[in-house]
């Protein structure tokens, strides 16, 4: 084996390629939330988020450096994931439509730390954060999870940019 760097190559990955390759892994769909500076909730859609450690018990989500709730999540120390569960895909299509108060008409309650936690969730984390960092068009930022919460409950699922079930237990 070499532990020669190579040179780094130009990037000739066609967007839409990558895009839809990407699109091949099946995710899980959340909303991630936080309180602003302005003391207002403000939540995105993502299927951008994943474990990282369990000691300590890290997750993290992507945020796109264009998404105006980007400076929301750049000045909050804390967030939720609220993982959806198979009936929510109105809730999740309306967090991700942008131009509007998304938590208008939509309950919530304030967890612990004082995030947003969506009603009838499959599952809660409420983060602090622990790192931000800028990786190309994104920020990914990692948070230490503060508190848990799950329940028993079908995943609304993406997959092949279109949103899906699980097929029923046989």
């Amino acid at each position: 084996m070499s532990s020669k760097v190579l040179p780094a190559q130009s990037n000739t990955m066609d967007k839409r390629q990558f895009c839809d390759v990407c699109g091949r892994f099946a995710t899980g769909i959340t909303i991630i939330t936080t309180l602003g500076a302005d003391r207002a909730p403000h939540g995105m859609t993502a299927n951008s988020f994943t474990s990282v450690s369990v000691a300590p018990p890290l997750v993290l989500f992507c945020v796109d450096h264009r998404a105006g709730i980007l400076a929301h999540f750049r000045g909050s120390q804390h967030f939720a994931i609220n993982v959806l569960n198979e009936q929510q895909q109105q809730l999740s299509a309306h967090f991700a439509r942008a131009g509007h108060d998304r938590f208008d008409g939509v309950p919530w309650y304030a967890g612990q730390s004082g995030v947003p936690l969506l009603p009838d969730v499959l599952a809660t984390l409420e983060c602090a954060v622990s790192q931000r960092l800028e990786a190309g068009d994104h920020d990914i930022i990692i948070g230490e999870v503060l508190e848990a919460r799950w329940k028993e409950g079908r995943p609304l699922l993406y997959f092949g940019s279109k949103y899906r079930q699980l097929e029923p237990d046989v």
